[in-house]
């Protein structure tokens, strides 16, 4: 029996193939959906954001390219655009969100996976903690602003009461060193 790749049952789904669209739900809701409470911190704000992230895998004519990476990494910014879309509008209504690092970490145990998954997945946390160790407090708050509670940059720099341009270079800055600290390192070369 063939298990169909996800770049395939994309390209499945954009033919409107039912089927496949219910494999990739099945795949990924459980991931979707602990991402949007994390970024949400509401049961139903994350539910609503599930619910626009499978319509928009549904709707889209374009989208997942297997040549570009891997489709959890896709989907995952599908939901961090539409969860911050989603903070935005609360945040005109409430003042302000904070999402707290401590919080982060509190992802739910999907008991689902297999052994193979569930190392690969503790392996990219692991990454991930000992490259946001590379960064000031400074830059962990930019970050957090900008990427978590989907704060603009003149937003940020209107805060700090600091130049636009500052924030930008901080935020490139920021970014070079994570992406520095999580790029595999290609061996022989």
């Amino acid at each position: 029996m063939h298990k169909a790749t996800d770049g395939e049952l994309m390209r499945q789904v954009r033919q409107k193939d039912r089927a496949a669209f219910e494999q990739l739900y099945d795949r990924y809701v459980k991931l979707v959906y602990s991402f949007a409470l994390k970024s949400t911190r509401n049961e139903q704000a994350a539910k609503e954001v599930v619910q626009l992230v499978f319509t928009r895998l549904w709707t889209t004519e374009s989208g997942y390219d297997p040549e570009k990476g891997q489709f959890a990494n896709w989907i995952i910014t599908i939901t961090r655009n539409i969860a911050i879309d989603h903070l935005r509008k609360q945040r005109r209504h409430d003042s302000s969100v904070s999402i707290e690092p401590d919080q982060w970490a509190n992802i739910p145990d999907d008991s689902g996976r297999t052994p193979e998954e569930e190392i690969g997945r503790r392996w990219v946390r692991e990454e991930v903690r000992g490259a946001y160790h590379m960064l000031s407090e400074h830059q962990i708050r930019l970050i957090e602003r900008v990427y978590w509670e989907g704060y603009t940059l003149s937003e940020v720099a209107q805060m700090n009461n600091e130049p636009l341009g500052t924030i930008k270079s901080r935020l490139h800055q920021s970014l070079k060193v994570l992406r520095k600290h999580l790029t595999p390192k290609k061996e022989g070369i």
